[in-house]
């Protein structure tokens, strides 16, 4: 317990990193176990790596200070999305992505290429 404590205080900042809801079109909604264990303002950043409806973008709105999400290859029409993002987490920087744009598609190789060209330390992607 000491341990896991003292890295969280060193960390500083609590992520949720999700994505991929296809929300109604694969699933009816969230399921409700995971739900309950997001408590508004307790992750300073979500990282969506898209395809989130509407109702999903704006639940994520209320329960963090800083939201970010890329576009997905199935976006609801009325979302706009950059295609990839590049966001600071203490002293990381982090790439976001969908991921379908990255060929072949779960090319570690293509991938690697993809974190470098974007500069950063993390890269995130989707679609896998």
């Amino acid at each position: 317990h000491t341990f896991f404590t003292s890295t969280m205080g060193s960390f500083g900042e609590l992520v949720l990193v999700l994505g991929d809801f296809h929300i109604p079109g694969r699933a009816n909604s969230v399921p409700e176990s995971f739900k309950r264990m997001l408590v508004p303002n307790k992750m300073r950043h979500i990282i969506c790596t898209g395809n989130v409806g509407v109702d999903q973008y704006n639940e994520l709105l209320e329960l963090a200070p800083n939201v970010h999400v890329v576009a997905g290859d199935y976006e609801d029409a009325s979302l706009t999305f950059p295609d990839s993002q590049v966001v600071r987490v203490g002293q990381f920087k982090i790439g976001v992505i969908h991921g379908h744009q990255v060929l072949p598609y779960g090319s570690k190789e293509a991938l690697a290429r993809t974190r470098r060209k974007l500069g950063v330390d993390i890269l995130i992607s989707g679609f896998s």
